[in-house]
């Protein structure tokens, strides 16, 4: 499968689009990632923006969702695959339907809920709420990142500080949302189509379509 360079925004977005998965670092599937298609120099660019950069605009673009879905490392999922992506990680559950089945455990019920009423939360407020501090819960990335593989929760933006020219600085800190939230009905009409193992042959016959040279095992480690 050849990848182009991926150096700008617009570059990054159409991959997406046209392999459906796109992780942020190399993985099980040699080539399949943004590290090994970005030019080295544009990674901490002062000069321009580079991939981290880009996360915010990819999130807000409405054509793909961005979080730690791939081993719990980040990366992209297209709007067009998302629907069968959700449903195969959440093995056809709602998030309810998962918790009232003992499948999910109280402190994601607590977080997801705080997303769910609230909407788009920052990570800050989101931990203030749940109670996440040196003196109260514990683990908030492990329940976070449990909840982005399963597919419930989404990076929906990224919020940075701003130096006293107005120019953002740092990280960006995560604005969380459900994917209903930010993908709305189209993917709430979609999402639980198919029975979830039919969703997923369909995610892993595209992928060894997109890569023939590499073994089925490799690709099932890789979708988890």
């Amino acid at each position: 499968m050849f990848i182009p360079q991926i150096d700008s925004l617009e570059r990054l977005l159409s991959t997406v689009e046209r392999l459906g998965f796109l992780p942020f670092f190399a993985d099980e599937v040699p080539g399949f990632s943004i590290e090994e298609h970005c030019p080295a120099a544009l990674w901490f660019a002062p000069d321009r923006d580079g991939p981290w950069a880009w996360k915010g605009p990819a999130a807000r673009s409405g054509r793909c969702v961005y979080g730690k879905f791939f081993g719990g490392r980040a990366g992209y999922v297209s709007l067009a695959w998302l629907p069968d992506f959700a449903n195969f990680r959440r093995n056809g559950y709602d998030f309810d339907a998962r918790f009232d089945e003992g499948l999910a455990q109280y402190k994601d019920r607590d977080v997801y809920a705080i997303i769910r009423e609230n909407g788009r939360i920052l990570s800050k407020r989101l931990k203030q709420l749940c109670n996440y501090s040196k003196d109260g819960n514990k683990g908030f990335e492990t329940v976070i990142t449990r909840l982005q593989m399963q597919t419930y929760v989404t990076a929906a933006d990224f919020v940075y500080m701003r130096d006293k020219y107005g120019k953002p600085y740092g990280w960006g800190m995560a604005e969380y949302a459900t994917p209903e939230q930010v993908m709305g009905t189209d993917f709430r009409a979609h999402v639980y189509d198919r029975e979830p193992e039919e969703s997923y042959e369909r995610i892993l016959a595209h992928l060894q379509d997109l890569f023939p040279e590499t073994e089925r095992k490799t690709l099932e480690t890789f979708l988890g």
